[in-house]
């Protein structure tokens, strides 16, 4: 959990190892890696946690913040990055960026923050960085949780680091099979109510009749069958996270008892008098398109805008472009088959080559059952269904054909610099490399590439 401390304007002379001591001690009341920046990206003095994690001294191995937590030898906005540095210090205000840095324990998802420190005239004389290390997600191969380093998939990250200090609802929105359950499970892990209990309901599986028992239990007596009370899954998740799965699916008829609960915190078992107390943190998830479903009378609006409190997008596999192989990885790594199992290179080309319309449930399914073909040897091409093999073909003539030839030999003539940017963006898309290979591979110097980069994003 975060410390709830806010940095607020300081007056610090420049050079003053005295004032530079003082500041080296607040830097000490942050459990999390934070540093004391100067304009120009040099560590003036880090805590001893910010130490232990990137390796240097208390001021900083006269490095840049951008060598200790990327190694690169320019700015994070020179290299393809956004900065949080360059934002605060044209916002003079507080910003935040989600980055992948490279620790004494590999590369870690980091949510960090920069706030600037003004001087007597209001000019930005110094910055405090405080480094949030989410243990929940990794963007390397074989992690467990969440993993992935896509800028969609870190994108939506960024939102989860965001709402899970807080006791606001969350609403998962994105496509059957893309690990909504994970990603809420992510966020109680994230929160201060880590320690309590996660309450997964599934809410299609819910008949009218079911719901309000389920959710609320019932008094021994209260209906036919009912031989003993029976707690409710609100009060099993007391002081935890509750988490509403395929909340769209909840019949509209019992849609009112469920807005009445998050509105009063209060609820009443089937067949009892004895109102309670509900203490829980509510995250929901649906594939549905809810605000079409308030319009057309299904779903109910005040309950809609009662748990869209911060919506948080979950994107499909197919737009998580460059996190397939790691995905791979990590789901043959948690395999309990005895040898491991392990995928050749032909067979990796053909799943890039798939869609995957059942997103990461599926490809989880696809690879279970291609272990259990392969009998202990290695994944190859024969052992993925048939669908997998067609599509991936298709893609891979389709790509070399028509895509080819209309980029080559378009209809119409098309500006050079324009085709250049589709260009790019399709090597950026395909290449599983770092930038400086990419720079290689292109024929370009890294500074052009980064360059040409920098372009490409101000056009998007």
């Amino acid at each position: 959990m975060r410390e709830d401390v806010t940095i607020r304007r300081l007056a610090i002379p420049c050079g003053d190892e005295t004032e530079l001591s003082a500041i080296r001690q607040v830097l000490e009341a942050f459990r999390e890696p934070s540093i004391l920046l100067s304009p120009d990206y040099r560590i003036l003095a880090a805590n001893t946690a910010y130490q232990e994690v990137y390796g240097t001294d208390a001021d900083g191995s006269s490095r840049a913040c951008h060598e200790a937590s990327h190694g690169y030898q320019r700015p994070c906005d020179e290299a393809g990055e956004a900065c949080p540095l360059q934002a605060a210090l044209a916002s003079r205000r507080r910003e935040r960026v989600l980055h992948v840095h490279h620790t004494a324990q590999g590369r870690e998802h980091v949510d960090v923050e920069l706030t600037p420190i003004l001087g007597p005239g209001g000019e930005v004389r110094y910055f405090v960085e405080r480094l949030h290390h989410l243990p929940v997600s990794s963007p390397q191969d074989g992690a467990i949780g969440l993993v992935g380093r896509s800028r969609a998939f870190n994108t939506m990250l960024g939102m989860i680091s965001r709402v899970a200090p807080s006791n606001a609802s969350a609403l998962l929105l994105g496509e059957s099979g893309t690990g909504k359950e994970l990603i809420a499970r992510a966020i109680h892990e994230e929160s201060p109510r880590r320690d309590k209990p996660f309450v997964a309901v599934e809410c299609s599986g819910l008949t009218e009749s079911l719901f309000e028992s389920e959710l609320f239990g019932h008094e021994k007596g209260a209906f036919t069958g009912a031989a003993s009370a029976k707690v409710g899954l609100v009060e099993a998740a007391a002081g935890g996270t509750l988490f509403l799965d395929e909340v769209g699916d909840i019949p509209l008829g019992q849609q009112v008892k469920l807005l009445r609960l998050l509105e009063t915190h209060a609820y009443r078992r089937v067949g009892g008098i004895e109102s309670r107390s509900a203490d829980f943190r509510l995250v929901c998830a649906t594939h549905r398109d809810l605000e079409a479903m308030v319009r057309n009378g299904q779903f109910r609006e005040d309950l809609f805008y009662r748990i869209n409190t911060f919506p948080i997008e979950v994107p499909p596999l197919r737009q998580r472009s460059g996190d397939l192989p790691l995905l791979v990885a990590a789901m043959l790594d948690r395999s309990e088959q005895v040898p491991r199992p392990t995928m050749d290179h032909a067979t990796m080309r053909l799943l890039e080559g798939y869609a995957f319309p059942g997103n990461v449930r599926e490809l989880r399914n696809i690879l279970e059952r291609a272990a259990l073909l392969a009998d202990g040897g290695p994944i190859r091409p024969e052992h993925l269904p048939e669908p997998v093999r067609r599509q991936a073909a298709r893609a891979e003539a389709g790509a070399a054909g028509e895509g080819y030839a209309e980029l080559v030999h378009p209809r119409e003539l098309r500006p050079l610099e324009e085709i250049e940017r589709e260009y790019l963006r399709h090597a950026l898309a395909v290449h599983q490399g770092d930038r400086r290979s990419l720079a290689r591979r292109l024929g370009l110097s890294e500074r052009s590439l980064y360059r040409r980069l920098r372009e490409l994003d101000r056009d998007d």
